[in-house]
């Protein structure tokens, strides 16, 4: 991570899953500073006492908010843009609080970093923005032109603008897997949408490698994929029942606001001009001008014979398989060890009694 050697790195919503995981990355090597800038005063509180490293600056403030950005930004050379409203329900229910966040949010942190001359800028997208059929997806759509509409207006040599786009981290905030933890651990249903609804499934690492990988080969208006595996919810929940040796029932309760079946990480237009780069696919942004001939004239018969990269048609692991990628993850490593270590102390209280 040389490229990293003395600068300083801002990341905005820097107090979630994904920020922690990148100053965890970080702390170690000679990078100069890490600044987390989020509204959230709380979190940065546990994350000072967590962490009491001198090379994490703390910052309150609100992407929706242009001069809280432009704040934060003297002195930056990177940025991960990770501030996002994501939970879909939630969005579904406001949807222009989502816009606010997620569209002119992003265009605030790209103003302010074309501003004080930001080396390079990641943002942070999802597998619900192809073909988007619930307001979080619309919004981070959004989100995605927006990038590249400023990347074509702003030098690569001054700022450089790519977006990462991946699915479900695994065991981070609000997503599924705590949820199955949690309802085994109090002894509830473990609750599935659709046994056959598929979920890509991406360590916190893998992501942090994918934005990595980005910031360091991305070029401007690029979307960056990381190819991963999928799962269905049903089998999903059903391995994390059998590594909690677990007898709870599984209750099927129907697709909830916003979701679908199947997710998806390139449209068949994007796979059509995805470049495959081993572990990754690379989207060019299209650099044409406003020249409407261009965009209404010409066509691309490809497209026809091309199939999205979809969670329902990547590789989909069975339950041995989504066992062994839970188990490589510390969250259910430290959970495991937790329940178990409580079933023994309610074992011999029961045995004595």
């Amino acid at each position: 991570m040389s490229i990293f050697t003395g600068k300083t790195l801002l990341i905005t919503g820097g107090t979630g899953t994904f920020g922690n995981a990148v100053l965890r990355r970080f702390l170690n090597t000679d990078i100069g500073e890490i600044r987390i800038f989020s509204r959230d005063e709380k979190k940065q509180d546990d994350m000072r006492k967590l962490y009491k490293n001198d090379k994490i600056k703390f910052y309150i403030g609100d992407v929706r908010d242009l001069q809280s950005v432009r704040n934060v930004m003297p002195g930056v050379d990177f940025v991960f843009h990770a501030a996002a409203l994501k939970q879909v329900p939630s969005c579904e229910f406001f949807p222009l609080e989502a816009v606010k966040t997620n569209v002119i949010g992003t265009d605030n942190v790209l103003t302010a970093a074309i501003e004080f001359g930001v080396k390079k800028v990641v943002c942070l997208s999802t597998d619900k923005a192809p073909y988007p059929v619930n307001a979080m997806g619309m919004t981070k759509a959004l989100m995605e032109k927006v990038v590249q509409a400023k990347s074509r207006t702003v030098p690569p040599d001054k700022t450089t603008m790519c977006i990462t786009r991946y699915g479900n981290v695994m065991a981070s905030r609000g997503s599924v897997i705590p949820l199955f933890v949690h309802q085994i651990k109090t002894g509830q249903p473990l609750t599935v949408t659709h046994p056959e609804m598929t979920r890509f499934l991406m360590s916190i690492d893998e992501a942090v490698d994918l934005v990595l990988y980005a910031m360091e080969n991305g070029k401007s208006g690029d979307i960056l994929v990381q190819k991963a595996p999928a799962a269905r919810v049903g089998d999903l929940a059903q391995a994390i029942k059998e590594l909690f040796e677990a007898d709870n029932e599984i209750k099927i309760i129907g697709i909830r606001h916003g979701e679908r079946m199947h997710e998806i990480l390139l449209t068949k237009e994007e796979r059509t001009i995805a470049e495959d780069l081993g572990n990754f696919f690379r989207v060019p942004t299209d650099t044409r001008d406003l020249n409407y001939d261009k965009y209404f004239v010409e066509g691309d018969l490809r497209v026809e014979n091309v199939q999205p990269y979809a969670s329902n048609n990547t590789t989909i692991l069975n339950i041995d398989q989504i066992k062994e990628k839970l188990l490589s993850l510390e969250y259910i490593q430290e959970e495991l060890a937790e329940y178990k270590k409580e079933k023994t102390r309610i074992f011999q209280i029961e045995k004595f009694v």
